[in-house]
């Protein structure tokens, strides 16, 4: 709910792809209580609509909207706006049973209508994650505390999403507002309201606790999400009491922090780096298309050497792209393709590219350092294979995603512990296969998979990520160790399916 009694001013946009990249620049202060809590972010959200949720910006919505399903640190899913869920026979249908007791700050009554009302303006708003209810073809109240969600096709991610971007709800007597006043001044049934007399937009979020929240109290009375624009300024605010808890994506800034005796620290592997090959269709890169190059380029680069030297050691060199939580993940796909420039090069020769090819990628340095752009150019050459890296910021994605100029690109993607989530980012046509490549292996598995919960399609999910590494459609270097680092108050439990831990998942120490 919101008591915002001040206008806020606009916020600064970030496209909702850069969004899931990295984040803008920016710093600002903070500090903290025993009733309060600071939390550093390099999130710039792009809005406080729920229809432009997003990645990394989650907690700024959990804080004002509840989700219809909330998911436990540990991938579980228990009841929130939603009691109860059913799926019927064939999974094409997910009856959702609602509290009856909610209501938003002007008396509008949380229910059915507004469930289908949130949910077909998030479907139809263009956000970053409207994708994710693609499946939902029609949203059916049967009364006030029931809904009815038909399918197109069983999606094993549906409570998933539900408990993600797609099932935050607003106010829907805000919708027609002139100007999108969600935007600046949210309006959910969440635990806490955005304090906006103390929030600076694009330098801290101020959020006080609700006292009249219908769920459980969180325990801190205050939240405040602090903007950082680098890691070396957080470590910085940490050492001196302006935030209480960050996560540590960086080598170096996790070196700084790790043995000082003041801080409390949790590791967490989540993210994978590595190249997204767009193109295996060949129509910007026709070599890309062959099999062959793209499992030579995986066989170029000296994964082990790359993690010691760039990353420090820290994470876990592999091949694939499924997570260790999910089902698909097979442990010794993680060694499948070995530092060998000699067969690289002759993949090369039997894909008719003895000579090699030009390869351009776009390279933002937040995710590419200057290291690590040097390893691949160095890497590809040795085999004849020329990079060269179009450097550009975070303002220029729509270059890649819309405009797609480049075959490919460097990318700190989540690894979900939802295997059908990593299908969505990663197989399906979408935001990372915008040429929407497949083959007939990846069709016929599909819909085996997604008729049944991943659990039900073990086999069928090891042959898809085996498939898929074997054929090389992206070249991974390795999953990145995160550091979760408090002040010694705060515990933090981290969040599977999340970089950033969820609001719920922090506790004051002891």
């Amino acid at each position: 709910m919101q008591k915002i009694t001040r206008g806020v001013a606009a916020l600064a946009a970030c496209a909702a792809a850069a969004a899931a990249l990295s984040a803008c620049g920016g710093s600002g202060e903070g500090g903290g209580s025993s009733d309060s809590l600071t939390v550093a972010t390099m999130t710039l959200p792009q809005s406080l609509d729920p229809k432009d949720a997003a990645g990394s910006a989650m907690p700024f919505f959990q804080a004002a909207y509840d989700t219809l399903v909330k998911r436990e640190p540990d991938g579980t899913y228990s009841p929130m706006l939603a009691t109860k869920w059913e799926y019927n026979g064939d999974r094409t249908e997910l009856t959702l049973t609602l509290r009856g007791d909610v209501k938003f700050d002007d008396g509008t009554p949380f229910d059915g209508a507004a469930v289908k009302a949130n949910m077909e303006r998030f479907a139809a708003g263009g956000g970053g994650m409207a994708k994710t209810l693609a499946d939902v073809e029609e949203i059916e109240v049967t009364d006030a505390t029931h809904v009815v969600l038909h399918l197109k096709q069983p999606n094993p991610a549906m409570l998933f999403y539900l408990s993600d971007a797609a099932g935050l709800m607003a106010n829907p007597a805000k919708f027609d507002d002139a100007g999108d006043p969600l935007k600046t001044k949210p309006d959910g049934t969440g635990p806490y309201d955005l304090d906006s007399g103390r929030t600076a937009i694009g330098t801290k979020w101020v959020y006080t606790a609700d006292t009249g929240y219908w769920g459980t109290e969180l325990p801190y009375k205050q939240l405040t999400f602090q903007y950082f624009d680098n890691e070396t300024a957080i470590v910085n605010g940490l050492k001196t009491g302006q935030v209480n808890a960050a996560v540590l994506q960086t080598a170096n800034a996790q070196a700084r922090i790790e043995k000082d005796p003041g801080v409390e620290t949790r590791k967490q592997e989540f993210d994978f780096q590595g190249i997204l090959l767009f193109d295996r269709g060949g129509k910007i890169t026709p070599a890309l298309a062959e099999p062959k190059v793209r499992q030579a380029l995986n066989h170029a680069i000296d994964r082990p050497t790359m993690l010691a030297k760039i990353q420090q050691g820290r994470g876990e060199a592999t091949s694939q792209v499924f997570g260790t939580e999910s089902v698909a993940y097979q442990e010794e796909l993680d060694s499948y393709y070995s530092y060998d420039p000699a067969k690289a090069k002759r993949l090369l020769k039997e894909a008719g590219y003895a000579d090699g090819f030009d390869l351009k990628l776009p390279r933002i340095s937040a995710i590419v350092p200057d290291a690590l752009a040097a390893s691949l150019q160095t890497y590809f050459k040795a085999i004849g294979v020329e990079l060269t890296w179009d450097d550009m910021d975070q303002s220029a994605v729509r270059r890649i995603f819309t405009d797609r100029e480049y075959s490919g690109m460097v990318m700190n993607m989540g690894q979900s512990a939802n295997d059908w989530v990593a299908i969505g980012e990663l197989v399906l046509p979408g935001t990372f296969n915008f040429f929407g490549t497949t083959d007939a292996t990846v069709r016929e598995l599909l819909p085996r998979i997604g008729a049944v919960q991943p659990e039900q399609a073990e086999a069928q999910l090891h042959e898809l990520n085996r498939h898929l590494v074997e054929e090389a459609w992206f070249v991974p270097f390795y999953r990145l160790s995160y550091l979760h680092v408090s002040d010694g108050g705060v515990t933090i439990e981290p969040q599977s399916g999340m970089a950033l831990p969820s609001i719920y998942n922090y506790a004051p120490a002891g």
